[in-house]
C-alpha cells in the first residue's frame, strides 16, 4: 500500500545527505540523518498518552529545534498539527481550544499555569509545556519512552494541519489542510523557484503559519538544505548571516528594515542567489530600493492559509514591481467582475483559483466551506485583483478589509468588537493605513459616549488582555460621526482616503 504521509516523502531524501544540519540555531543543531530518531521519541509519547490518528495536536511555544520536530512527529503519527500564534491571549486561546478540542495542548513555560486553568475548564485530557524538564512536562514525557520506528498510513486526503484564520464575524476559522495539498504546493515551489542541491536558508520567520512552516521548512526538508534558524528578525543578525545563506524568506518589514542599515549592501549579498517576500504587499518604493542597494529583484508571490501558495513572480524572467506575478504551474485560476464574468484584462474583480493545494475546508463549518466555493470548483478568495494580458496578477485590495500588518492578518471586526464592548465607547471603526515598516497599520477611530481623560492609555490597557499585541491599533483617532452610505454602511473607503498619509508624514 503506497503512504502518501507528507513525513515520508521527506523521510525518504533524509539519507541523501546525512551529515548535513537540517536545523542550525544558537540553541543547537539536527542533522537529517537524526531527524527520524529525534521524531520517534515524540511519536512514541503520543502512542503512550492515548493520542490516535486524527486527533488533534495544539501547539503555542516560541520557535526552536524541538517545535519542528513537534510539527514532524504529528505528520509521522497522522495527528493534525495546529500552531498558534504565541502572541494571542488567554481569552483567544479560550475560543481555539475549544473549537478544536485537542488531545495534546503544548504550550510555554511561561504561561502554564494559567493554561493549566484554562485546560482544566475545558476537560482537556492532556497539557504539556515545552523547553522545561520538571515532572509532567514535555521533555519528562519523552525521557519515558524509547523512540518508536512508526510511520502512519496516510492518505492524501488525510489532514495534516489545521490554521486558523480570523473571520471577519471576529470568529476565527480553522482550514483543514491536508497531506497531498502540503505536499503539491511545496514541490511546485522547488521547482518554480529553482532550489539547488547547495542552497542553505536563512531563516527569520516565526513557525506558527503558512510562511515559515510549510513555505520555508517543507521546502527545506524536501531539498535536504540546511536551514540556519534565527529565533526572531533582527536586521544585524540577518546582514551577518547573509554571507552563509544563499534563499530568504521574509515579510515587506524585513527588507524595510535591512535597508535602513548602512551595512547592508551589495557585498554581503554576493552569495545570495533569492530573496522571496510575501504574507502582505511589497511597496513598489522597497522592491526599487533593494535592487538600487543589492543589484537583485525580491520575488514577490501570493499565497493564503487556505491554500499555501497561489502565485509567484518567476525565478527566470521579469519580475515586475507591485505584482505576484502569474499563477503557479498546478494553479488554474480567474478574475471574475461584479457581474459573475471572467474579467477582461486589466479589469479589477475577485481572485478566485483551484489545484491540489486548496484545502478542504473549514473545521466544523460545512455550511461556511460551501459558500467559499463556486459551483465549478474555484475557490473564491476574496483578494480583489487584475491581470494583464501576459497573466500576471496584480492585488489590488482586499473584498473583505483585511489588514496585513508586519505580515499578520488583522480582520477590522475582530478589533471593533472588542473595542464596542468598552464602556464609553459609542462607536469604533477600525482600518489599515499605509506604514512604511509593517505595510499597514492597525488604525481605530472612534466616538465617545462621553468625554474621558488618557482615554486612549485606558483602551490600550483593555486590550492588553483581550487581542494579541500585533493587532493593537497603532494610533487611536477620535471623531465626531463616522461617514455611512445610504444603507447604513461604514464607508471605510472614505476614512482611509483621508487618512492615508497618517504614518507617512
Amino acid at each position: 500500500m503506497v503512504n502518501n504521509n507528507l513525513y515520508t516523502h521527506f523521510a525518504k531524501n533524509f539519507l541523501k545527505y546525512p551529515k548535513r544540519d537540517f536545523l542550525s540555531s544558537d540553541h543547537g543543531s539536527v542533522k537529517f540523518e537524526n531527524i527520524h530518531g529525534e521524531t520517534g521519541f515524540y511519536v512514541a509519547m503520543f502512542s503512550n498518552i492515548g493520542i490516535s490518528k486524527g486527533d488533534r495536536v495544539v501547539v503555542q511555544v516560541d520557535k526552536s529545534i524541538e517545535a519542528v520536530l513537534l510539527y514532524l512527529a504529528c505528520l509521522r503519527y497522522g495527528a493534525i498539527y495546529i500552531p498558534l500564534n504565541t502572541a494571542y491571549t488567554k481569552e483567544e486561546l479560550r475560543y481555539f481550544l475549544s473549537d478544536s478540542m485537542p488531545e495534546l495542548f503544548v504550550c510555554d513555560p511561561r504561561n502554564e499555569n494559567s493554561m493549566r486553568e484554562l485546560a482544566n475548564e475545558l476537560k482537556l485530557n492532556n497539557v504539556l509545556s515545552m523547553n522545561s524538564r520538571k515532572e509532567g512536562t514535555l521533555f519528562h514525557k519523552l525521557s519515558e519512552v524509547q523512540s518508536s520506528s512508526f510511520v502512519e498510513v496516510c492518505n492524501n486526503d488525510d489532514l495534516a494541519a489545521i490554521l486558523y484564520t480570523s473571520g471577519t464575524t471576529g470568529r476565527s476559522k480553522g482550514a483543514m489542510l491536508t497531506h497531498n495539498n502540503l505536499l503539491s504546493n511545496a514541490l511546485v515551489l522547488l521547482d518554480y523557484w529553482a532550489w539547488e542541491e547547495n542552497d542553505i536558508l536563512l531563516h527569520a520567520l516565526p513557525i506558527f503559519h503558512v510562511h515559515g512552516l510549510f513555505v520555508a521548512l517543507n521546502c527545506a526538508l524536501l531539498n535536504v538544505s540546511k536551514v540556519i534558524f534565527l529565533d526572531f528578525f533582527d536586521s544585524k543578525r540577518v546582514i551577518s548571516e547573509l554571507p552563509n545563506a544563499t534563499v530568504m524568506m521574509g515579510v515587506p518589514t524585513f527588507y524595510v528594515r535591512l535597508l535602513n542599515q548602512q551595512s547592508f549592501n551589495k557585498s554581503v549579498c554576493q552569495n545570495m542567489r533569492l530573496f522571496i517576500s510575501g504574507s502582505a504587499p511589497l511597496l513598489s518604493e522597497t522592491f526599487n530600493s533593494f535592487e538600487e542597494r543589492t543589484g537583485m529583484r525580491i520575488l514577490e508571490r501570493y499565497g493564503m492559509s487556505e491554500t499555501s501558495m497561489i502565485t509567484s513572480n518567476p525565478y527566470s524572467g521579469t519580475r515586475v514591481a507591485g505584482t505576484v506575478g502569474f499563477f503557479l504551474p498546478t494553479v488554474s485560476g480567474r478574475i471574475v467582475n461584479e457581474n459573475g464574468e471572467e474579467a477582461a484584462d486589466g479589469e479589477i474583480g475577485i481572485l478566485e483559483m483551484k489545484g491540489p493545494n486548496v484545502f478542504k475546508g473549514y473545521w466544523k463549518m460545512p455550511e461556511k466551506t460551501k459558500l467559499e466555493f463556486t459551483h465549478d470548483g474555484y475557490f473564491i478568495t476574496g483578494d480583489m485583483a487584475s491581470m494583464d494580458c501576459e497573466g500576471r496578477i496584480t492585488i489590488v485590495g482586499r473584498e473583505k478589509d483585511l489588514i496585513i500588518s508586519g505580515g499578520y492578518n488583522v480582520y477590522p471586526k475582530e478589533v471593533e468588537i472588542v473595542l464596542d464592548m468598552i464602556r464609553f465607547v459609542k462607536e469604533s471603526c477600525v482600518i489599515g493605513l499605509p506604514h512604511s515598516d509593517f505595510g499597514e497599520a492597525v488604525t481605530a477611530l472612534i466616538i465617545l459616549k462621553e468625554t474621558t481623560l488618557d482615554f486612549e492609555e485606558n483602551i490600550k490597557l483593555i486590550l492588553n488582555d483581550k487581542l494579541a499585541k500585533f493587532k493593537h491599533p497603532k494610533k487611536i483617532l477620535l471623531l465626531e460621526a463616522i461617514p455611512r452610505n445610504t444603507m447604513g454602511k461604514v464607508q471605510k473607503n472614505i476614512l482611509r482616503d483621508q487618512y492615508k498619509n497618517l504614518y507617512l508624514e
